[in-house]
């Protein structure tokens, strides 16, 4: 388990579990706030096209956020399940351990720094995208 200690494991958890609740707090909020902006919207007296279009910007940023959001959870959930499952801090590609350092920085790392490297140096067709001085 990446050479963590049984205190690692529980505030990593301890952290884990926080964003999860603020997480959900915010995905509850967006949610009842996304259902109260569509009962407003129902009764508004008609806008014109350009109330419309920023209404609509709005709702896609709105979106997007949320999704990235409930995404993270996500995230936490499958790393908290690792946890319990003692499978926590192993790399998903080689069974390696994940540093410590990485899974301190990253406590839903599921990869290890070089399988990590390894992955985005496949998405980006091989050419090291990190920006230069």
């Amino acid at each position: 388990m990446a050479n963590l200690t049984k205190r690692d494991i529980a505030r990593l958890q301890q952290r884990l579990r926080e964003r999860q609740e603020e997480l959900r707090r915010y995905i509850d909020g967006a949610l009842k706030e996304a259902q109260t902006d569509d009962a407003i919207a129902a009764v508004a007296p008609v806008r014109d096209v350009g109330d419309e279009s920023i209404a609509e910007v709005a709702a896609s940023t709105n979106l997007t956020m949320l999704d990235r959001e409930m995404s993270e959870l996500r995230s936490i959930e499958a790393a908290l399940e690792r946890m319990r499952e003692g499978t926590y801090g192993r790399c998903e590609d080689c069974g390696g351990e994940i540093e410590r350092e990485r899974l301190e920085a990253y406590p839903t790392a599921t990869r290890c720094t070089e399988c990590e490297r390894r992955l985005e140096r496949s998405r980006s067709g091989g050419v090291d995208k990190s920006p230069s001085l």
